[in-house]
């Protein structure tokens, strides 16, 4: 398990796979998730995951059960609480923890160099409700996380930033836009915060390669809501103008949604994205 920041820049290894799959999954608590992660590992074989709610310290992180399924990490953990990582098949460097100004807001973002690319995990503030405190701070953070990126110096390396975002972008991506709109992950000064990272050039690689299919990423663990189709999409993998041409395959692994063996799953499912190796 890596800790110690290296300054990106400072990154020398290419990563010259011909395919390389990453990953985005809410696992809602890495300790009770534990059997569901390694296996889904074990099956999809991802070269790079970013992990969000892990809710665990890194005392308590299980390094011990990654390292033996063959997987480097990097932690931004707190106790009980939020906390991002990034588990790797290949040497992580240039550990970077924390948004900019917005580190009271907990653990949320971590990003590392790894296969080739500068890769970001985020988790996104829910907000909960329109009035309460913690919406304005969740549209705070959103703008933070783009000037974020906006003054990062572009061509160290690919950049993928994906995550639990927290917010619908647009009617296709929630199963009840009309009953929705306006309300929390359906505001427009939400989406319109999403809209401003794809100015800066983060693309979402799920839309690009599905334009019309709503790709829900989350439904609640109530009422059948996963078997009835009432989800949401607010787990993205953007990349940025050069890794737009190598997205070769998205999707939402929705089998790990669903109970295995017993065990309860998160209530998000893993977003996979396949890029061509560099030609």
């Amino acid at each position: 398990m890596r800790e110690t920041a290296i300054p990106l820049a400072r990154r020398v290894a290419i990563h010259d796979a011909a395919r390389v799959r990453v990953a985005s999954w809410n696992v809602n608590g890495i300790r009770a998730r534990l059997d569901h992660v390694l296996e889904w590992l074990a099956e999809r074989a991802p070269d790079v995951v970013g992990l969000q709610e892990i809710k665990a310290e890194a005392a308590g992180f299980p390094a011990a059960a990654f390292e033996a399924a063959g997987y480097q990490m990097a932690l931004h953990s707190q106790k009980a609480w939020n906390g991002v990582a990034i588990l790797s098949r290949h040497a992580i460097e240039g550990i970077e923890c924390g948004l900019p100004g917005r580190e009271a807001q907990g653990a949320r973002l971590i990003t590392a160099a790894t296969a080739g690319l500068e890769f970001t995990s985020v988790y996104v503030p829910n907000g909960k409700t329109l009035d309460h405190p913690d919406y304005p701070l969740k549209l705070a953070w959103l703008a933070a996380l783009r000037e974020h990126f906006a003054r990062r110096a572009v061509g160290v390396a690919p950049r993928v930033v994906l995550g639990d975002f927290n917010v619908c972008p647009s009617a296709i991506d929630s199963w009840n836009e009309a009953a929705f709109h306006g309300q929390i992950f359906h505001t427009e000064a939400e989406r319109s915060a999403i809209a401003a990272l794809h100015e800066i050039g983060l693309v979402d690689a799920w839309r690009l390669l599905h334009p019309d299919e709503p790709g829900f990423s989350w439904w609640d663990y109530r009422d059948g809501a996963l078997h009835r189709g009432h989800g949401l999409r607010i787990d993205f993998v953007l990349v940025d103008e050069v890794l737009r041409g190598r997205v070769e395959r998205a999707w939402v692994d929705r089998d790990y949604r669903k109970k295995r063996e017993g065990r309860t799953p998160s209530d998000h499912a893993p977003v996979i994205v396949d890029l061509r190796g560099e030609a």
